[in-house]
């Protein structure tokens, strides 16, 4: 570890971001797990908008990619629509 004292704060920050990202993350996972669980169509419509705005958040942090947000939401959304089918 660096002795700078710039250096070391710019490690707490990294590993305060690392957590943040890790943490918001995992709850998109979830919520898209729970989403692709659900099998009541007017359950799924409600929630897609909330998990797509989720996915778009990690995008625009940069958590994910956009190209992988925009998968993500176009295969839920998918699925949403075969429910109401």
């Amino acid at each position: 570890m660096a002795n700078h004292k710039a250096t070391k704060k710019d490690v707490r920050q990294s590993a305060k971001r690392r957590e943040r990202n890790r943490y918001y993350g995992k709850t998109t996972r979830n919520a898209i797990r729970d989403l692709r669980a659900v099998t009541d169509a007017a359950a799924a419509g409600e929630q897609l908008p909330e998990v797509a705005s989720m996915i778009d958040k990690l995008a625009k942090r940069g958590v994910i990619h956009k190209n992988k947000a925009a998968n993500l939401k176009s295969k839920l959304a998918r699925r949403v629509n075969t429910l109401a089918k």
